[in-house]
């Protein structure tokens, strides 16, 4: 009798154990999906010598993919740090028709590169047994531009070799999204963001330097699946 108590305690003992760790295991998740960008660009005229008035840029829209990584914080706050894969964005030109009489309005003049991670205190509705608890978010995002190039048609445009400069960026960030579990430790998630990105894009040909200032103003949908541990 005395056996079967010790080994009954010793079961529970564990049990609780088990219990205690996995709560603690869930404090992480990270979560894989589809990042989907879309910009609301707003650029000054480009300023500098040389420099037919009207001249301004935009970006194309990408997908690439998302990764994040959260820690819960309590039942209802986590805090997020996500970014994606850096996508290669087209540097679409816009204003007149032709620069002398070399086409830019609608042409692709360049291409860049940007690393976004962005930090975010989430706060989630409905206690932990819901399986489905939407979210609310802010925080903020800095952005990295590298890999800047101007192409042959940017070249042609500007007058000859042209290298570019973005300034990073750092602003604020915010979120709204769903959260559905589905199965103990594993769910997706669908979320709308938005941030402020802001630089000052510089050129330089043969020393002619021209400057514009850009609001990239990106939204950006993410589908994703994440396990927690």
């Amino acid at each position: 009798m005395k056996t079967t108590t010790t080994i009954a305690s010793l079961g529970m003992a564990v049990g609780l154990a088990l219990c205690s760790s996995a709560v603690v295991a869930q404090d992480n998740t990270v979560r894989i999906g589809l990042y989907a960008v879309f910009y609301h660009t707003a650029a000054d005229p480009v300023s500098g010598p040389f420099t037919q008035p009207g001249l301004t840029a935009d970006v194309g829209n990408v997908q690439t993919l998302y990764l994040a990584y959260l820690r819960r914080l309590s039942e209802h706050f986590d805090l997020e740090l996500t970014a994606g894969i850096p996508p290669r964005t087209d540097t679409i030109a816009r204003g007149p028709a032709k620069v002398g009489s070399v086409p830019w309005d609608g042409q692709t003049v360049g291409t860049v590169k940007w690393f976004a991670p962005t930090m975010l205190l989430e706060y989630k509705f409905n206690d932990d047994s819901a399986a489905f608890r939407p979210f609310v978010g802010a925080g903020l995002n800095f952005t990295h531009f590298y890999d800047r190039k101007i192409n042959a048609a940017g070249d042609a445009a500007l007058g000859g070799p042209t290298s570019v400069s973005l300034k990073n960026s750092v602003g604020p960030a915010a979120t709204i999204g769903v959260y559905y579990r589905v199965w103990h430790t594993w769910h997706v998630v669908g979320s709308f963001s938005a941030s402020q990105v802001t630089s000052t894009l510089e050129t330089n040909t043969a020393g002619v330097v021209r400057r514009t200032n850009v609001s990239f103003n990106p939204e950006v949908i993410v589908l994703s699946v994440g396990y927690s541990f």
